[in-house]
């Protein structure tokens, strides 16, 4: 996560980790202050830091010196957000966005980077994500999430500021397993709900899955807030996804330790094979609303075919 092309949260406290030998001592230095923190690993060889960071801007350096010498370049001070969800947080150009092909002159004059969190799962919380920041063109582009570069392009051109984002999703999970395990085995509603989740050989469903591996090694990492598209998956137990999502931002919100917002795309009208399915979803949707910090995004106006469960039209979503 720690690396060149990121971008840090502006005007913030942010977390600097890593590891080294034991008892080893480290300089970081700051190019946006000039400044230099020594620290010293501990015994399990891992070290941590705060720095505060500036209002935007860059790009500025990052040196780390201890028994060796590591320095991250240009990095910038802006706006991070986390895209997450499943495949409509997840579509791109390369399946079937073929507006994206407009933005592809226009990415220079936006300040923006991505980092992909591949897709992977653990039965433990992980340190790392196994991804690296890289600059926003034409290529990076194509396989990036449609509706968190329209999100991002919104902010860059709203604010001016360069803008980090940090896709972590994968299309057709449920949202256990982005939750905590222990948080749904702990609650008899959200057990009972998480055993209509079929077992599925292309993306995983056991509670806490993606959340150790592709959420808890941001958890450093100072965000701004969270977008979110997903419910699909969870539509054979509506009557507890107001629960659950409640459930998930409250424990993401924890692990940032900050009251995040959490804005959030209403599942697309599509022909299920109960209709009513998807309008029971879209009202426990509704109803977390009543959580602070929270947005809608409704979309029954942006779809043209109903037979399409991942609507084109990710620009006006």
């Amino acid at each position: 996560v720690l690396s060149s092309n990121m971008v840090l949260q502006q005007k913030s406290t942010t977390k600097i980790w890593g590891c080294a030998s034991s008892d080893e001592q480290i300089k970081i230095t700051t190019s946006w202050n000039n400044s230099t923190t020594t620290t010293i690993a501990k015994a399990d060889s891992t070290w941590q830091i705060e720095v505060k960071t500036p209002q935007a801007g860059g790009p500025y350096t990052i040196i780390f010196q201890g028994e060796n010498r590591i320095v991250l370049e240009n990095v910038l001070i802006g706006e991070v957000w986390i895209c997450s969800g499943q495949s409509n947080m997840e579509w791109n150009y390369n399946l079937g966005v073929s507006s994206i092909k407009e933005e592809f002159s226009k990415l220079s004059k936006l300040n923006i980077r991505l980092l992909n969190v591949p897709k992977t799962t653990s039965k433990v919380p992980k340190a790392n994500c196994g991804a690296s920041w890289t600059m926003c063109d034409s290529n990076t582009i194509k396989a990036f999430s449609a509706v968190g570069y329209s999100f991002g392009k919104k902010i860059s051109q709203d604010t001016n500021v360069p803008v980090g984002l940090i896709p972590s999703n994968w299309g057709g999970t449920p949202a256990e397993v982005w939750t905590p395990a222990e948080l749904i085995e702990d609650n008899p509603v959200l057990k009972e709900a998480a055993t209509k989740n079929p077992p599925n050989e292309w993306w995983p469903v056991s509670p806490g899955a993606t959340y150790n591996a592709m959420i808890a090694p941001l958890l450093n990492y100072n965000i701004a807030g969270v977008i979110w598209y997903q419910g699909e998956s969870n539509r054979m137990a509506p009557a507890s996804y107001a629960q659950l999502m409640d459930t998930m931002i409250a424990a993401w919100r924890k692990g940032w330790n900050k009251e995040l917002p959490f804005y959030y795309v209403q599942i697309a009208p599509y022909k299920y094979e109960k209709p009513v399915i998807g309008a029971l979803v879209r009202e426990a949707q509704a109803k977390n609303l009543s959580i602070k910090k929270t947005g809608m995004v409704v979309v029954s106006d942006l779809v043209n075919d109903t037979l399409n469960i991942h609507p084109v039209n990710k620009k006006d979503v």
